[in-house]
């Protein structure tokens, strides 16, 4: 039995809850497959719950935020501290989204406001290294993204698996055991299409019509979701 904690970095807008709840719901629907060999502790971090030792859980992964990792503010700080003593400790870990950044960001990276904009609906990435825990394979990944900031620097020892022409390290490894997703496989398209609606007012109309515009497509969250799992699984020691 997988004992997986999943730092929260977040809360959806109270206004996007009553539909689409909060990020637990988003993991529990993600990993509902696995429901008989995992269990799911969170933590929300973002409030400053953080776990007690770091070996509390076999594994953990963050959830996105509206937040950026430059911020300087108490909750990232303590995440960013807890990120690397995970790596020191060799615990897998998975970044998704902020996560993937602030990972990058705790080792050595460099994490900035892009100049290509908002990336928002679903974008497109291709696998450039297929690894051993991607049982499924693929030539490309369609995922929900939503973010300014980018990744601009890697971290030393750190391999870039997929990338586009708009993010060109949208999904790392980091050693054997740090893997960061910038997507978001726990987010619907509906979600996303919600969200572009709530943030109308700082991401420019013709961005969210052409993102609104990529919902059509369906999205590789499910083998994602797998991929993810036999990540943590092949790392832990």
């Amino acid at each position: 039995m997988l004992k997986l904690g999943i730092l929260i970095c977040d809360h959806l807008h109270p206004s996007l809850q009553s539909e689409h709840g909060d990020y637990p719901k988003m993991f529990d629907d993600l990993f509902r497959p696995f429901d008989n060999n995992i269990v799911i502790q969170y933590y929300f971090v973002v409030d400053g719950n953080f776990p007690k030792l770091i070996h509390d859980c076999d594994a953990y992964m963050t959830s996105g935020s509206k937040s950026s990792v430059n911020d300087k503010v108490s909750w990232i700080v303590s995440l960013e501290d807890f990120i690397r003593d995970l790596y020191r400790e060799k615990i897998p870990f998975v970044g998704i989204c902020f996560g993937h950044q602030l990972m990058a960001k705790a080792l050595g990276g460099q994490v900035e406001k892009s100049h290509k904009g908002w990336g928002v609906g679903v974008h497109s990435s291709d696998i450039k290294e297929s690894q051993p825990w991607m049982k499924t394979q693929l030539n490309s990944i369609d995922l929900v993204v939503s973010h300014q900031d980018q990744i601009s620097q890697l971290p030393i020892h750190t391999k870039v698996i997929a990338s586009s022409e708009f993010c060109p390290y949208s999904m790392i490894q980091i050693g054997d055991h740090f893997l960061g997703i910038q997507g978001h496989p726990e987010f619907s398209r509906e979600y996303s299409s919600a969200l572009m609606d709530l943030r109308r007012e700082i991401i420019p109309q013709g961005i969210r019509d052409k993102g609104k515009a990529t919902l059509t497509k369906n999205t590789s969250s499910d083998i994602v979701a797998h991929w993810m799992i036999d990540f943590i699984r092949l790392n832990i020691k």
